[in-house]
């Protein structure tokens, strides 16, 4: 599955690929705001990335700059429980230009057409700006501060949590691209 945005174009990862994930992701100041990205994180790590299945109804992307292709980060849906979660990562050298917030977006459009109804984030305390980049699209927080662990901390970590309700939230997200 690819989508497009404005500036952005989202696409599966291809085996091929585990060397610019690598030059993206293998930065522990983004790795320490995952909770499932190990640190150090290492060319097998990548490999494994890539190849990994991706379900149609959990889709994930890379998100790569639509005139050069080059690699920005990654964004997707996966379950988490009975619940769905999005989850990002922008390589450093991308950060503070708005591509985190405009790739979620084109998620969350994918993920309501795939008829998903409601959508779970989170962030640890310690990264304001993904909080930041959760309320631009409409997250509200749950009011819940929980202990997340990190496999790039290697430890628990407060998280707050937030929830986005599609159903209501599609018409003014549509509107805010």
């Amino acid at each position: 599955m690819f989508h497009r945005s404005e500036r952005l174009l989202l696409r599966p990862p291809w085996p091929e690929d585990w060397k610019p994930v690598l030059g993206g992701i293998a930065d522990e100041g983004v790795v320490r705001n995952l909770a499932r990205a190990p640190w150090p994180y290492n060319p097998e790590d990548a490999r494994e990335f890539v190849q990994q299945p991706v379900d149609v109804m959990f889709p994930r992307f890379l998100i790569t700059r639509a005139d050069n292709a080059m690699l920005v980060g990654c964004v997707g849906i996966h379950p988490n429980g009975n619940e769905v979660e999005l989850g990002y990562w922008i390589a450093r050298p991308q950060w503070g230009k708005g591509y985190a917030t405009e790739a979620a977006r084109a998620v969350l459009e994918v993920a309501h057409m795939l008829g998903h109804r409601r959508i779970v984030a989170g962030h640890f305390l310690d990264n304001p700006a993904s909080g930041r980049v959760l309320t631009k699209l409409g997250f509200e927080p749950t009011g819940k501060v929980v202990r997340r662990y990190s496999c790039g901390r290697g430890e628990d970590a407060l998280a707050t949590e937030y929830e986005l309700d599609l159903q209501e939230q599609m018409p003014s997200l549509m509107q805010a691209a």
